[in-house]
């Protein structure tokens, strides 16, 4: 029994000394290439980000890459690399970087980090000052709210509530109404050439009905959830509870372009109902009760605007923040929430102007 247990011990030496050799050849051995830092990066918008690369022997080529696209390629490389990174032409926002080492027997190496690009602004803060209430329904979940030819519309949501309606502002009342089929969570709505859009939550699906009847039309498709919409008048800029707002064309709903939303501090989540005034998107940003006024092209956060005034007034027992209406006819901005009794028209001011 000793000799066995013995035995034992010795087997057990060995196989520790095997796995010692093995982890420590998979883990310590250094790559070809590498980033001189060992974190993601943190860099400021319009900067120039300067790297520098060491590379061991027996390397061909190394390639720096960024978002998929070969930035920069070196041939024969010497052993210290440095390379100046312009981003003067990039917006706001997280891209992959990576390092790809081929050896001369054609075999790939690659480090990866991730730079995330800040605002070079520090967004400006504004007041949302009550200066008028209306009824709104209690019973409304407001997902999206919107002027167009002065007439004010709201989409609703819940499974068995969702809807889309035109109300009469003093009153709250709806004038029209068409209900969606109960197995659908309505979620934002924008009115653009006589249609009204209506996104759902978890189902890919984004309706499409005629502005002057409310009668559905068609239906478009989408990957991944919708939260808010709004348009610029050409192209509809769509939420869907990331820092990542997308573009697309009204007639295909394919994506023509996308932006991420960033403070100086970083991404901005959860982005919510959204609306289009004077060139900027506002958006609510979900359980808070902040609105990002964002610059469309670049994705900056322009300014944060403080929506507490509106929330302790025209909250109730309802829920959160959500719902930005702008009537370009009266040059007017009105808020509210998820289930709140009143809808406030407001205006925005300065600290330094209170």
């Amino acid at each position: 029994m000793k000799k066995f247990f013995i035995l034992f011990l010795l087997a057990a030496f060995i196989i520790a000394l095997i796995w010692k050799s093995f982890f420590s050849s998979t883990t310590e051995t250094a790559l070809p290439v590498a980033f001189e830092f060992e974190e993601n990066l943190a860099v400021t918008f319009g900067s120039p980000v300067n790297f520098s690369f060491q590379t061991g022997e027996g390397v061909q080529q190394v390639d720096f890459i960024c978002n998929d696209t070969v930035i920069k390629s070196w041939k024969n490389p010497t052993e210290n690399l440095n390379y100046t990174f312009n981003l003067a032409n990039r917006g706001v926002g997280t891209y992959p970087i990576r390092l790809v080492a081929t050896l001369e027997n054609g075999q790939t190496y690659a480090d990866q980090r991730l730079m995330r690009v800040l605002s070079d602004i520090e967004p400006e803060i504004w007041i949302a000052k009550v200066i008028k209430t209306y009824p709104h329904q209690v019973a409304s979940f407001t997902q999206g709210l919107e002027f167009n030819n002065g007439e004010l519309y709201e989409g609703t949501g819940q499974k068995g509530a969702s809807k889309i309606a035109k109300v009469d502002l003093k009153t709250g009342k709806h004038l029209q109404e068409m209900n969606i089929d109960a197995t659908y969570f309505g979620e934002g709505i924008t009115v653009l050439n006589g249609l009204i859009y209506q996104l759902t939550w978890t189902s890919g699906k984004c309706f499409v009905y005629d502005q002057q009847n409310l009668q559905l039309k068609s239906e478009l498709l989408y990957s991944g959830e919708g939260w808010g919409l709004c348009n610029d008048g050409t192209q509809i800029i769509m939420s869907n509870g990331t820092e990542r707002l997308v573009f697309r064309d009204p007639k295909t709903f394919q994506i023509t372009k996308s932006i991420e939303v960033y403070t100086n501090q970083g991404p901005i989540p959860n982005l919510n109902e959204l609306e289009f005034i004077d060139g900027k998107i506002y958006a609510n940003v979900w359980m808070t009760n902040r609105i990002m006024v964002i610059d469309p092209q670049t994705g900056k956060v322009e300014a944060v605007i403080d929506g507490n005034e509106p929330y302790k007034i025209g909250q109730g027992g309802g829920d959160v923040l959500n719902g930005i209406a702008y009537n370009t006819l009266t040059k007017s901005l009105y808020l509210t929430g998820k289930y709140w009794p009143l809808l406030m028209e407001v205006q925005l001011k300065k600290p330094s102007d209170l």
